[in-house]
């Protein structure tokens, strides 16, 4: 079995950590049982570009006792917990190409190698097995059923292939389901940033001046988390329904050249490129601190900020302090990467378990309805997601109300009024 870890003997840590995580995972604990008995992936060979975490094991046993074939590579340079990956190899034969730390050209050739396989279902987070198929292996697709996509990051990158007419297979966009993005981005992304941001800098929330730069499902869970903390969250965007909203939060809102001035600690959750500039530095504060929550480390214009400075140093783990010409010091945290994940460990187990849940089943709903499915970019079937909410419920111990037939015969009439 070929592999690419740091060190096989991290293993034991790694089981136990699996084990951990999976007592916080039931919706999907109880899919696996399924796929044990089932095995609808038998005969699929399924690469995966995901961060190699605790809770990614479990989804990646879970395809495994569907009958499927797996392999499994980062999804960021910086995400990969080294242990679990040593687990998934030593203790449970799956192929894993990833390193935490790895440089780019590692990052892709660990990529390039999950695809030898020759998979007949993608699994990605960003969207990089899809972009590399569609650039330099489009020999691939004749083996494709179709792929899933975990983040907004990889469904923007989806929807502009498929505007363009170019996608060459169907993918589901996993972010989209109601389980995935109320839960995942909101509560899990809100705890894991702020988790890293504390973990790599030892501030003190309250009190501080806290920019939140977007204000979609991730950027309001950051802004609340940070609330509950004691900051004084100021939101920046460029949505006017959004910025309503963050106002109607209880937040203020202003441009980031104003926001600049006054910020303590900025983060960047908006799937764009260079939100954070040269401009902006400039105006920023002798000890401001700079990270990024977004998918790809581009949210954050770094190589502005280098050419701004005379000195850059290593002061903490994940903590990179630029020197400017005049002195000022800025903080850039986890190399401009995924904070929650380069100095933290990312989403809490109970909440990917909804997200990881959804892939399962989006790829046993491609092994089943390929034939059926056209070049599209689709939404994840209600009926998944409304099961996983409810076996979740389930798995929680709450019960909720359902509606009589009475209640059922008026919402589904026109006839009847006051």
């Amino acid at each position: 079995m070929k592999y690419d870890i740091k060190n096989i003997n991290l293993a034991k840590k790694g089981e136990l950590r699996i084990e951990w995580a999976r007592e916080s995972m039931p919706v999907l604990t109880l899919i696996k049982k399924n796929f044990k008995k089932e095995k609808p992936l038998k005969n699929t060979k399924i690469a995966c570009c995901l961060h190699v975490t605790t809770e990614t094991a479990n989804l990646m046993l879970t395809l495994k006792e569907g009958g499927a074939e797996v392999v499994l590579c980062a999804s960021n340079p910086l995400s990969t917990q080294d242990d679990v990956a040593a687990s998934l190899v030593k203790d449970y034969k799956i192929p894993v190409f990833a390193i935490k730390g790895e440089d780019n050209k590692t990052y892709y050739s660990h990529i390039n190698s999950a695809l030898d396989i020759k998979p007949n279902i993608t699994m990605d987070d960003g969207a990089d097995l899809v972009s590399i198929i569609h650039g330099k292996r489009r020999n691939l697709v004749r083996n494709l059923l179709g792929g899933t996509e975990e983040t907004t990051t990889g469904v923007i990158r989806l929807r502009s292939l498929e505007k363009k007419k170019m996608l060459l297979f169907p993918l589901i966009a996993v972010n989209d389901a109601d389980t995935k993005h109320f839960f995942d981005n909101r509560y899990g992304t809100g705890q894991s940033t702020v988790d890293g941001i504390i973990r790599a800098t030892n501030k003190l929330l309250a009190g501080s001046k806290f920019v939140v730069c977007g204000y979609g499902w991730c950027g309001r869970g950051v802004a609340m988390r940070a609330k509950g903390m004691g900051a004084n969250v100021i939101v920046c965007e460029v949505d006017s329904l959004k910025a309503i909203e963050a106002i109607m939060d209880g937040y203020t809102v202003m441009p980031l050249k104003k926001a600049a001035r006054v910020g303590d600690i900025f983060v960047t959750l908006t799937g764009d490129i260079n939100v954070i500039a040269r401009q902006h530095f400039k105006l920023m504060k002798d000890g401001a601190v700079v990270c990024n929550s977004g998918h790809f480390n581009i949210e954050i214009d770094i190589r502005s900020l280098k050419n701004l400075s005379k000195k850059v140093r290593k002061v903490r783990d994940f903590v990179e302090e630029y020197t400017l010409r005049d002195g000022r010091r800025i903080n850039l945290l986890g190399e401009g990467r995924l904070i929650n994940l380069a100095a933290a460990e990312g989403h809490p187990a109970s909440v990917m378990d909804m997200s990881f849940a959804n892939q399962a089943l989006s790829a046993e709903f491609i092994k089943k309805n390929s034939s059926k499915l056209e070049n599209k970019v689709y939404k994840v079937p209600q009926n998944i997601d409304e099961q996983i909410a409810y076996l979740k419920l389930k798995a929680m111990g709450v019960t909720i109300d359902k509606l009589t037939k009475e209640q059922k015969r008026y919402l589904a009439s026109w006839e009847i009024g006051t």
